[in-house]
């Protein structure tokens, strides 16, 4: 057995070790939801198998595009604090921290039939915590941005260029994502990189509460 496979193996061994350690440590913080949140959702069978796919990530790359031809069917939630939202966030979006999502009037944009939901934080840490707790609620719709704003920035705002000898499609790959990067505000005046990002206005419908059963 050579020494490069048992590196991969040790490699692969230790990354299931951190997922299911992650696997654990969000179990544990389900149990301490809201009462009237218990029951609610998708089994903890099926909640395990969503957490175990990666189908809820999107690129940045299909962000940008998905901006840039102003897609009407999008919603992104800013998941990090109040503070780091208004120092700098992604066009049109609407800041819901963590401990904000069982909030009853902001429900409504996370739990959506309609609109495609995109969850993100400076990485995947909040933003996946947040999907976790939809998807352990039975939310559809629900995406992460993969590498958060860091990934946002590595790619879309400061995209590095291919090399000479780098297929056709990495030119044209960082092409879009120079154009983009253009679009999104690179080389925009300091003041204009000042002003507070514009929110997002969605007309929503406040769900019924359920009438309880029984009494006068």
């Amino acid at each position: 057995m050579s020494k490069t496979y048992k590196s991969k193996k040790i490699l692969v061994s230790r990354q299931y070790q951190i997922l299911a350690l992650i696997l654990v440590v969000l179990a544990g913080g389900l149990v301490l939801l809201p009462k009237y949140k218990k029951n609610e959702g998708i089994s903890p069978e099926l909640f395990v198998k969503h957490a175990l796919s990666t189908e809820r990530y999107i690129s940045t790359d299909l962000l940008a595009d998905r901006l840039v031809n102003q897609d009407p069917t999008v919603i992104l939630i800013d998941t990090r604090s109040e503070d780091e939202y208004t120092a700098y966030a992604l066009p049109n979006a609407i800041n819901i921290p963590l401990d904000k999502f069982f909030d009853e009037d902001l429900n409504a944009y996370i739990n959506q039939d309609i609109y495609d939901v995109i969850l993100y934080s400076n990485d995947n840490f909040y933003s996946n915590e947040a999907w976790m707790i939809g998807n352990r609620l039975g939310y559809k719709n629900l995406y992460v941005l993969k590498g958060g704003l860091n990934e946002w920035f590595n790619t879309i705002i400061n995209p590095k260029p291919p090399k000479e000898t780098d297929p056709q499609k990495d030119f044209e790959l960082y092409s879009f994502r120079k154009a983009a990067g253009m679009y999104f505000g690179v080389g925009v005046s300091k003041t204009e990189t000042e002003k507070k990002p514009t929110k997002k206005v969605i007309t929503v419908k406040k769900k019924k509460k359920r009438v309880a059963e029984g009494g006068c």
